[in-house]
């Protein structure tokens, strides 16, 4: 394989998906490596879990700035010091300002088969009423490339699950997120190889 990404990971809440990435990375299953996780909220398990891994974290709460884009420089700002070369949103709440990342490619995994299901809103459990609400026959999750838009950017890749008969939002969103804990590290060495174009 081709020499590892440097991942900075943008989170708001849990960082299951964080998780996931360290545990790939530590099987060495994953050509990237966390260089950093930054959160645009205050202590939260993601945080958490990053300083545990030894990973350089920080919080950037928008109070603490003028403006949503002036946090969002910061936030690009020092994700660059870090040296990352991939940005990798792992439940990141937050229309993101692409302004300062400098050129550097951005991903998002959403919890549904885009372009259905996503946009302003459609985030957690809210997605995953909206599929049962539609009656869907399948659900599922997407990595694509993040731009100015919810969920608008160009679909990298997808794996599909089953709505069975019987699920209820928490049920789904299980069997959902244990397709995106492989979709998301494949998706990353799939670019890192060079076999997928970003």
């Amino acid at each position: 394989m081709s020499e590892k990404l440097r991942l900075a990971v943008l989170l708001s809440g849990t960082g299951r998906t964080l998780e996931n990435l360290i545990e790939w990375e530590r099987r060495g299953d994953l050509n990237a490596e966390v260089v950093c996780v930054a959160s645009n909220r205050l202590k939260v398990r993601g945080l958490d879990i990053a300083h545990e891994a030894g990973i350089p974290t920080r919080a950037f709460k928008l109070s603490s700035f003028p403006d949503r884009a002036q946090r969002d420089a910061a936030m690009a700002g020092w994700a660059l010091e870090q040296g990352c070369d991939l940005v990798v949103l792992a439940g990141y709440l937050s229309l993101l300002d692409l302004a300062g990342f400098g050129g550097i490619t951005v991903l998002n995994i959403h919890p549904a088969l885009l372009p259905r299901h996503g946009g302003e809103g459609c985030w957690g459990h809210h997605v995953h009423e909206a599929v049962l609400a539609a009656s869907e026959s399948e659900s599922g999750c997407t990595v694509h490339l993040v731009d100015e838009e919810f969920d608008r950017g160009r679909i990298l890749g997808q794996k599909s699950v089953p709505v069975l008969p019987d699920d209820d939002p928490d049920s789904l969103a299980a069997r959902v997120f244990e397709a995106e804990c492989v979709l998301y590290p494949e998706t990353i060495n799939r670019i890192a190889r060079g076999a997928l174009a970003i």
